[in-house]
């Protein structure tokens, strides 16, 4: 008995996200297009940052050329995102409240565990100070990751993905 219910709980489990998410409650910071399955507005996924907390958060320290020392960083796992959203292209096309643009291989977010950020040292991130998302690697983990590709596809003030 006990076998079948956790079998069920893992059937239901799985099922969570797939097709028509929940709305937001609150302000939509991130709007995510393209190549996804599960939306919840004509054919995007809106997000608030309470719906992007509920996929669990994950931290790590490393130092970046945008800042002095090592920083803590917090946010959400960018391949538990493109789970949650169903994404089945190659590319994410990444465009930031200013309209700067760039574009991720989806393979980076499980290859390197890149988050987005939504918390600098424990505070969350305003729009002045990088906010309210950031795309960050874990620099300081592998030395590849301290060159200019992976700097320039660490966008910050993050409003929209593009899933190509």
């Amino acid at each position: 008995m006990r076998l079948i219910v956790m079998l069920l709980s893992f059937v239901v489990s799985a099922h969570v996200w797939a097709g028509e998410l929940a709305k937001p409650t609150g302000k939509v910071i991130l709007t995510m297009s393209g190549k996804i399955e599960n939306t919840n507005e004509s054919g995007k996924a809106l997000l608030d940052i309470a719906s992007l907390e509920k996929l669990g958060t994950v931290s790590f320290q490393t130092t970046s050329p945008w800042y002095n020392g090592r920083t803590t960083f917090t946010g959400i796992s960018l391949q538990k995102l493109m789970d949650y959203v169903g994404a089945k292209g190659t590319i994410v096309k990444i465009t930031a409240l200013n309209d700067y643009t760039t574009l991720i291989p989806l393979s980076d977010f499980k290859k390197y565990n890149v988050i987005l950020a939504l918390k600098i040292d424990g505070e969350y991130m305003r729009i002045r100070d990088k906010g309210p998302l950031f795309v960050v690697y874990p620099y300081d983990s592998l030395p590849e990751l301290n060159t200019q590709i992976y700097y320039s596809r660490s966008a910050w003030q993050v409003s929209k993905m593009d899933i190509e």
